[in-house]
């Protein structure tokens, strides 16, 4: 597993994260539960051919937070 992210403005080229820090409610977390659930089943049927999925695509409720994505480690380049 590796992280990354960007910073809120400015920066285009995603971070390495040593640590990451999720503030949500418990309901929230509930629903990012069920949606890694659902990506891992989706990585498990496409293979190699997974690339990536935004949690806000899958939950309209996310579509105002910070974008949280899922991408399969054999997409990363780095």
């Amino acid at each position: 597993m590796k992280l990354y992210g960007y910073a809120e403005k400015g920066d285009i080229s995603p971070l390495s994260l040593s640590e990451a820090v999720l503030c949500a409610t418990s309901d929230e977390l509930r629903q990012m539960a069920e949606f890694l659930t659902s990506c891992a089943a989706e990585m498990d049927r496409m293979g190699s051919a997974y690339d990536h999925v935004q949690l806000s695509d899958q939950i309209k409720k996310f579509e105002l937070s910070p974008h949280f994505v899922v991408a399969s480690l054999q997409t990363d380049k780095s």
